[in-house]
């Protein structure tokens, strides 16, 4: 299991070169497989409100319909918030995606920036890296 943090959802959205094109592989074969991925709650709340500058809200939302098809929403609640409040990690959205992977039991957070997830009990890991050890 892995939880897909929102930079991958924007650089697929908005095909941002060059990190789109290994995420745009991963969430493809994603498509084809039993749902092993999942997204934090608010990703989605902060996809829409960062993709819809680019393109519009129906877009945005059209992708989201898409996504939830075949990736679930981590179910977090007051423990996952008070456990990310906890993690001290310098950037809290990165905390609350931690706490996130903790409430669905993903073995890793697949982000562009692992570099900031480097005192996270939960491993971060690249697009690439997801295609290569889970996929």
């Amino acid at each position: 299991m892995i939880l897909i943090d929102t930079d991958i959802l924007i650089d697929v959205a908005l095909d941002r070169q060059p990190f789109s094109d290994p995420a745009s592989e991963l969430i493809d074969r994603l498509q084809t497989g039993p749902k092993r991925a999942f997204v934090a709650w608010h990703t989605l709340s902060n996809f829409y409100y960062l993709v819809t500058p680019a393109q519009s809200g129906a877009d945005a939302r059209a992708f989201i319909t898409e996504l939830i098809r075949f990736v679930a929403v981590a179910e977090c609640g007051t423990d996952a918030i008070g456990y990310a409040a906890r993690l001290g990690m310098t950037d809290f959205e990165d905390a609350m995606q931690v706490a996130a992977a903790r409430a669905c039991g993903a073995r890793y957070v697949v982000t562009r920036n692992a570099r900031d997830f480097k005192h996270s009990p939960i491993p971060a890991i690249t697009p690439a890296e997801a295609l290569e050890a889970l996929l």
